[in-house]
């Protein structure tokens, strides 16, 4: 699953850490998320949509 979570982060102008801090995860999940190399739980995917304001349709779409 691909996701735009980087480019979402870099448009509010946060850290990696900044953003993991926001959704109660680590740093490393976050890298993980971004590099594609982790897909986020249906609850934490719900949590990065309602901090960005967008559906979970406008982050993650399915390769």
């Amino acid at each position: 699953m691909k996701n735009n979570i980087r480019e979402l982060r870099k448009e509010k102008g946060l850290r990696q850490e900044d953003l993991a801090a926001e959704l109660g995860v680590t740093r490393q999940t976050i890298i993980a998320i971004e590099n594609n190399k982790y897909d986020p739980s249906l609850e934490l995917a719900m949590r990065i949509s309602v901090f960005f304001g967008i559906t979970v349709n406008d982050i993650f779409t399915l390769e």
